[in-house]
């Protein structure tokens, strides 16, 4: 038996809530306090490691130096840029509802998770109090 178009639609929500959702998560979760680690930082910090270790006569600050630049080349290989964040932001803040009702999702539990409470806002969940 064929699925109905209505079907075919619901599962196409669901998919690209799931992926606005999702996306937005990762993106928060990624997020550290302080100052955020970007591509342009690590960089910086490769260059200044690259130019200590021109020249270094000690054996054990090279050799410091040298997994210092290691580390450094790993994140920077796996740092993702967020292009965006507006524009992920915003596809959570299209998606939230509908997939919070779908998923039976509460704004407790969003805000427990970390997303910030002007985002939940902007979405349209709202605050449910405990009793």
């Amino acid at each position: 038996m064929a699925m109905s178009q209505e079907h075919k639609d619901a599962l196409a929500r669901g998919r690209r809530e799931s992926r606005a959702i999702k996306n937005y998560l990762k993106t928060i979760e990624s997020r550290k306090p302080g100052r955020p680690v970007t591509k342009e930082s690590l960089t910086s910090r490769l260059a200044t490691v690259n130019a200590k270790l021109e020249g270094m006569d000690d054996p054990l600050k090279r050799l410091d130096l040298l997994q210092s630049r290691l580390d450094i080349e790993e994140a920077l290989a796996s740092v993702k840029e967020v292009a965006n964040l507006d524009q992920i932001e915003a596809d959570f803040v299209a998606n939230a509802t509908g997939y919070s009702q779908r998923k039976g999702i509460s704004y407790t539990a969003w805000r427990r998770f970390g997303v910030p409470a002007v985002v939940l806002k902007k979405a349209g969940i709202p605050e449910t109090r405990r009793r």
